[in-house]
């Protein structure tokens, strides 16, 4: 090339250059205020900034999508990724022959088993330094939802069927994840309790419900941890799709929680852009499909064109977005290197898998082994662990290590028989569906005849049964086929226990499941059983540290386990009307969700709420009281360990308040605890520090939180059941702790259920006409 064409490109280029970044004093988001950068904007440009990924930037890094990038303002992109259990990133990238994994940690079912938020405040910092080293921004959780309902198929992503402990379990992780200098998402705001129609279904929900059980972890969230963006969900509340609810996501969201960072939707939700925007909900899924966001292009920019949307409320939310943008990475030149410390992540995973066991059962301390060397290990799970669930909860990792892998690691001999047996029959049903990663985890257990168990009790010591369950995202789960055992996996568990029992030799089941399955018709058949739930890549490892004694267990249940499946308060009307094709969902249940309806209802379940067992026993003793103000209430409790062995103790508060005036569940849970590592006869003291809004239920009719008069029963124990000390007080009146909005009234005629009568008693009527349904979706009224 001539010097003279290397002048002219030269020159050509500083005049390019010169022309996009500030000569002619076009503002850029480093240097210039955000209300200056939005002056600058054309309505084109102010459209794709609440839409994003109009030019797919995010395709050349990863991510499930990004903000949109104008170079002509300096506002970078946003990327965004999924990751409820680990960051959900492809391994592999466009031009790049590198495979890039991620670590699979316990999924959060499993994490709020921990009652541990220390500990998950350290999966959140692993978590969050992948999503920092591997290029992204923000990571799309944690989802804090209600399991309201066993067949929920997402409630593996979910924490508990409690908003306290999901609040603060989630919290943790927000803390976690954003002191990496990336954000959270919190989703999904709000009462996403279904994936039965999930785009569609109304939930039809009373004002008292929304604020104690499914608006209440997010509020805790807002307030502890603030995080960097909440997810708007699919679904209506009351009439209306939450992303277009300003009652939601504006006067309780920030006005009354007062939250200062943004709100996105789901990836395709809601039927109106325009109401997004007025609603406060400020970007719309940056992401795929491009026909989608096309569409909302063109209806975005012909509302501001014809005045139908204020361009005021456009240039709030970009406000949000951009003040959003700032705080990332990308934006601040961070120069991400793609080599997280996978090492010491998959170390935080075992450790965390090891606290999210719950020992169910333990009869005759079976467990930890004892002289046991040789093990014929029953189920195929046990020979491909499932670390979680399936959709946008998956975790793109290198290696899991499975049951029978942790076993031999750790030198037990596993019967070579058994062992060949499941691994050709596992190849076998690969080979009916190939390209299909969850085929064998989907298909049903071996029939394995009782003539050889009887071959197998001579040349084992003991036996492991593994029982599995998976399930995911788009699909609830079926009563019949994943809430019960098949009739293969009871005969399994009853065969290989006759057996083994006749030769006086031990059982152990273990659960490699999402979530709550039913328990009570077999429980008795094995000597023990361990939840092992859906605990990430180190699952196999983590089981076995729990097997030999290695570990003391010390997870309890976040989630009741009821006998059966018609137990469940909401089973008769879930997933809604009509069943095949619901499209209103009736909370008639009320408040009494999980626990709240068991031990107020008397119940009976399986395992109750907080139940855990452990190798060694804990005293509770010497419970103080302080009650000062009625705004700072103290309670102290001495914890003992009175056993033989070192371990945790998972300490849970629970207040029964007065019905003087507010129908009330019989015990709620209020705070939590868990001890250090504590030596036989070493004793650890644990404090709680109550608010008056603990105290408080809410009053539809007033539309305030208010503490009711009379006493305050304050228990303390191991589970819901397993009370160990009380302690009370007594409120000579009443008392309006806040007074907040009269909004999200039900847009339907709905039941309450009322603890006096023990049935659905009070009709609350609703208030308002239904907006944006179709007529046809009265039908049934």
């Amino acid at each position: 090339m001539s010097n003279i064409r290397l002048l002219t490109v030269f020159i050509t280029y500083i005049l390019l250059c010169n022309h996009s970044s500030g000569q002619n004093n076009t503002p850029q988001l480093h240097t210039n205020s955000i209300d200056e950068v939005i002056s600058a904007m054309s309505p084109e440009e102010k459209v794709y900034m609440v839409i994003g990924n109009n030019n797919n930037v995010w395709r050349k890094v990863q991510g499930v999508g990004s903000t949109w990038q104008c170079e002509r303002l300096g506002i970078t992109p946003a990327i965004l990724d999924d990751g409820p259990a680990g960051l959900r990133m492809p391994p592999q990238r466009d031009g790049d022959s590198h495979t890039y994994y991620c670590t699979a940690f316990p999924t959060a079912t499993a994490l709020a088993a921990t009652w541990n938020t220390e500990l998950v405040k350290e999966v959140g910092l692993a978590i969050g330094n992948e999503v920092l080293e591997y290029g992204s921004d923000v990571l799309l959780a944690p989802a804090v939802n209600i399991q309201r309902n066993p067949m929920c198929g997402r409630n593996f992503e979910y924490y508990s069927e409690d908003p306290y402990l999901s609040g603060y379990i989630g919290s943790a992780m927000v803390k976690g994840v954003q002191a990496n200098g990336v954000g959270a998402t919190v989703k999904h705001f709000a009462a996403n309790n279904q994936e039965t129609n999930r785009k569609d279904i109304n939930e039809v929900i009373s004002q008292r419900a929304l604020r104690e059980l499914y608006l209440k972890a997010f509020e805790i969230i807002v307030k502890e941890a603030s995080p960097w963006s909440i997810m708007s969900s699919y679904n209506r509340i009351n009439g209306f799709y939450t992303s277009e609810n300003k009652d939601l996501l504006t006067t309780i969201l920030r006005n009354e929680w007062n939250y200062q960072g943004i709100v996105m939707t789901d990836w395709v939700s809601g039927d109106d852009a325009v109401a997004q925007m007025r609603a406060g909900n400020d970007l719309i899924n940056p992401g795929f499909p491009a026909e989608y966001a096309y569409y909302h292009y063109n209806e975005l920019l012909s509302a501001l064109k014809d005045k139908t949307l204020d361009e005021d409320i456009l240039n709030r939310n970009i406000h949000r977005i951009l003040s959003f943008i700032k705080k990332t990475p990308r934006f601040n030149g961070y120069i991400f290197s793609s080599t997280p410390n996978l090492k010491a992540h998959t170390q935080i995973a075992r450790n965390t898998a090891n606290e999210t066991m719950v020992l169910l059962k333990n009869k005759q301390e079976t467990l930890p082994l004892k002289k046991t060397r040789s093990i014929a290990l029953f189920g195929k799970t046990s020979y491909e662990l499932i670390t979680g669930g399936t959709g946008s909860g998956e975790v793109n990792y290198k290696h899991a290590v499975s049951l029978k892998e942790g076993l031999k690691k750790n030198k037990y001999n596993l019967s070579q028989s058994v062992e060949n047996l499941y691994l050709t029959y596992l190849d076998s049903i690969r080979h009916t569906d190939s390209k299909n990663k969850y085929v064998t985890m989907n298909s049903a257990e071996k029939v394995i005849t009782k003539q050889f168990i009887q071959k197998e009790v001579s040349q084992s010591d003991i036996a492991i049964i593994t029982i599995g369950r998976i399930s995911g995202e788009g699909e609830d789960r079926n009563p019949e086929n994943y809430f019960s055992l098949s009739e293969i996996e009871t005969q399994l568990i009853k065969n290989v226990c006759d057996a083994y029992h006749a030769a006086n030799k031990k059982v152990i089941v273990i659960l490699n499941i999402g979530g709550v399955i039913e328990t009570a018709s077999w429980k008795d058949y094995p000597d023990a059983i361990l939840l092992a739930w859906q605990a990430g890549q180190q699952g196999g490892n983590a089981i076995v540290d729990i097997l030999s004694g290695k570990v003391t267990p010390s997870g309890k249940l976040p989630v009741s386990f009821p006998i059966a499946y018609s137990d469940v308060p909401s089973s008769s009307f879930f997933p809604g009307i009509p069943q095949k094709d619901p499209i209103n969902s009736f909370y008639n249940e009320g408040i009494y969700v999980g626990y709240r309806y068991y031990e107020t209802f008397n119940i009976p379940t399986s395992y109750e709420f907080g139940y855990g067992l452990s190798y060694t026993n804990f005293e509770y003793s010497n419970i103080q009281l302080d009650t000062d103000t009625i705004g700072n209430i103290k309670v102290c409790v001495t914890l003992k360990n009175i056993g033989r062995k070192i371990g945790k103790e998972i300490v849970q508060l629970y207040i029964s308040a007065p019905t003087t005036e507010i129908d009330k569940p019989l015990y709620e849970l209020k705070a939590f605890a868990k001890t250090t590592l504590l030596k036989p006869q070493e004793s650890q003291i644990v404090s709680f520090l109550l608010s008056a809004k603990d105290l408080a239920s809410f009053q539809s009719g007033i539309s305030s939180w208010v503490a009711d008069k009379g006493e305050y029963i304050l228990s303390i124990g191991a589970s819901v059941k397993d009370i160990r000390q009380k302690v009370s007080f007594h409120l000579p009146s009443s008392i309006l702790v806040e007074k907040v909005h009269d909004v999200l009234y039900p847009n339907f005629s709905i039941k309450d259920m009322n603890s006096a009568s023990r049935k659905v008693l009070k009709e609350i009527p609703p208030k308002r006409p239904t907006k944006r349904i179709p007529h046809d979706f009265l039908w049934h009224w």
